[in-house]
């Protein structure tokens, strides 16, 4: 996966001038899905990396998987601080002497947002705002935050474009919005620019399919595994631009060397395709079978989920034009190569 990361066209160019002159990155939520893998990418371009978390969402096996995977030369470059992104002396003491900030920590899910708005709130907006702030008054050259979809809301035009959006569905939907008007008034009050990815249903390595607000990939392939049902909610023509998890960290790390100019921009991060959950169920089904564990089953039928929007795909040429982006993986390829993952994570529960 990570050889197929660095050889992308605009990826490629860099990786050597990085493992000749290292910096110093900053990752929260180092523990998490998006976060150790980003972690792991960093660690193998011979990078100094940081990592926070509170692990309220993250988990030790991430961090313990990526640094017996890296090797023991490249994990001693990592130092991890435990630690909570609404502390303004936490969020101080992991950006000093940090080049780059991967700002991933947050509480997703539109359901748990929902549940608990508060909560959402608290982590998303006045964490965020707290680790922007210590960003910037340590002097870090770059910060790239983790934005998202769901701030498309009502708006019906596809694909999704960058400029055009509707009213938030959700409270975790405000809450990611808020995050980029924050880092525009940075921008224009401090000349702090952050940039902002819009993530498209990120799946992979390391997403966890347990607890009531697991993503739609993981949660189904568990269920498959272990002859559990499967739910669609409503009648399975929702659709949605799934993105491989590579393609993620191959924006993060596109959008931390982008040239001035590109900075402080908004981009979405996906394929360019939709997906319906019909077809995802089949995928799903198909890959079990291509890795010798075939499953027989049908789904079943909900209500359609609160705050969901019916249909996401992503408009990705800004992020082609401005930042070099090139997906690696489109559906079928991330399936096929997250699935031995998937499959050996099943068999270690």
């Amino acid at each position: 996966m990570f050889e197929k990361l660095f050889e992308a066209p605009g990826l490629a160019p860099h990786v050597e001038g990085l493992r000749a002159a290292p910096r110093k990155w900053l990752v929260t939520g180092a523990a998490g899905f998006i976060g150790s893998n980003l972690v792991e990418a960093l660690l193998r371009l011979d990078q100094q990396v940081v990592g926070l978390d509170n692990f309220a969402t993250g988990h030790q096996r991430n961090l313990d998987e990526l640094l017996a995977a890296v090797g023991p030369e490249r994990a001693a470059r990592f130092h991890m601080i435990t630690g909570d992104i609404r502390d303004s002396a936490t969020c101080a003491a992991a950006c000093d002497g940090v080049d780059v900030v991967l700002h991933q920590a947050a509480l997703g899910s539109v359901p748990r947002s929902l549940a608990d708005p508060l909560t959402s709130h608290d982590v998303n907006v006045t964490g965020f705002v707290r680790m922007l702030d210590a960003a910037r008054q340590a002097g870090v050259g770059r910060f790239v935050y983790a934005a998202s979809s769901s701030t498309y809301g009502d708006e019906p035009a596809l694909p999704k474009r960058e400029e055009r959006i509707g009213n938030p569905l959700s409270p975790y939907a405000v809450t990611k919005l808020v995050n980029e008007l924050y880092a525009a008034v940075y921008a224009r009050s401090y000349g702090f620019k952050a940039t902002g990815l819009r993530y498209f249903n990120v799946f992979g390595p390391r997403q966890d399919p347990h607890g009531a607000y697991a993503a739609v990939i993981p949660k189904w392939l568990d269920a498959l595994i272990t002859g559990k049902e499967v739910t669609i909610n409503g009648d399975g023509e929702t659709s949605r631009d799934f993105c491989f998890v590579m393609n993620a960290v191959q924006a993060n790390l596109l959008a931390a060397l982008a040239p001035d100019e590109a900075q402080g921009e908004v981009f979405n991060v996906a394929v360019g395709d939709r997906t319906s959950l019909n077809r995802l169920f089949q995928l799903l089904l198909d890959n079990l079978a291509a890795s010798g564990a075939p499953v027989e089953a049908e789904p079943a039928y909900g209500e359609f989920r609160a705050g969901d929007v019916r249909h996401s795909e992503a408009d990705i040429d800004k992020a082609r034009r401005l930042l070099g982006y090139a997906p690696t993986h489109d559906i079928a390829a991330g399936l096929e190569a997250a699935m031995p993952w998937y499959l050996a994570h099943r068999a270690r529960v």
